[in-house]
């Protein structure tokens, strides 16, 4: 049986966030099990405050929650390992999957050309901009980038430009602050003439293929993952997703993987279906709702 852990409600944690309950919902309806987190704890360094309710240990369990930093992760797997409760994603692959270092050099083939610091220091982003040579890049950190502020600090036009594309750079790292995550990276700009498909796989597979959260009312082209399939089964991940978009070419291209656990469902997409695809083969609840 499947343990899915959501959020807990700022106001109410004996529920769960507005925003996952309706995975909580679907999740009961299938006979699974459902714990809450306490994401505010999380986030400020409770650690122990971390795990709200727990219906029992598990050796399956997957957190479908608001975004956390690798290090706070794995506080999460150490405060769940206590109490017999096991994720399905380890520490190491949620770093591999939710930070870019960890993917893109294993899709290289099927990603824009990528090069990265290993901390916010511009002279080394200097470095970047000569590795990519010239032409249109975006800049990011190794989780996010900051496209509501695309002029002033996500797009470099020319990276050759270099005292133009250290502009960009520092202006993201004033946005970002205490935020940032790893460090600068440049991403060769490719056009893209489609709506992003988001796509999830569990254990290497495809198993649902959904429109971007950003945009749930628009509906993508059926992707062609035949090139990205074998290059996504080799990572060895237990759950992610890949944010794909057609380009000006006709190849599809990846433009985000990211850990399963916090990449967000779009609004069109019901809960039961994303259920359904987290689900192992096989693998079925006992029909009888958790307390």
């Amino acid at each position: 049986m499947l343990l899915l852990l959501l959020p807990a409600d700022p106001l109410d944690p004996r529920r769960a966030d507005e925003h996952f309950r309706a995975e909580g919902v679907a999740a009961r309806a299938a006979g699974h099990a459902v714990g809450l987190v306490d994401h505010d704890a999380l986030a400020a360094g409770r650690w122990e405050d971390a795990v709200v309710r727990l219906p029992g240990p598990s050796d399956d369990a997957v957190y479908r929650g608001w975004m956390l930093r690798s290090e706070q992760y794995a506080r999460l797997e150490e405060q769940l390992g206590r109490r017999d409760v096991r994720l399905r994603t380890s520490v190491e692959h949620f770093r591999a999957a939710h930070e870019l270092p960890g993917w893109a050099t294993a899709l290289a083939d099927v990603t824009p050309e990528s090069v990265w610091t290993d901390g916010p220091d511009l002279d080394a982003f200097e470095r970047c901009c000569r590795d990519l040579g010239s032409g249109a890049a975006v800049l990011r950190d190794f989780t996010r980038s900051l496209k509501h502020h695309w002029d002033e600090a996500a797009y470099v036009p020319d990276v050759a430009d270099v005292p133009t594309a250290r502009a960009v750079a520092a202006k993201f790292l004033e946005l970002r602050g205490d935020d940032l995550v790893g460090g600068l990276v440049l991403r060769r700009f490719e056009r893209f003439v489609s709506a992003e498909a988001r796509t999830w796989w569990v254990d290497g597979e495809c198993r649902l293929v959904t429109a971007h959260p950003d945009t749930p009312s628009d509906v993508p082209p059926a992707p062609a993952l035949t090139a990205v399939a074998p290059l996504v089964a080799r990572l060895g991940l237990a759950f992610v997703t890949l944010d794909v978009v057609l380009r000006d070419d006709g190849a599809w291209r990846v433009v985000e993987l990211g850990d399963g656990q916090v990449s967000d469902r779009p609004s069109s997409t019901p809960a039961e279906d994303l259920l359904a695809a987290i689900v192992p083969r096989g693998l079925s609840g006992s029909r009888t709702p958790s307390r």
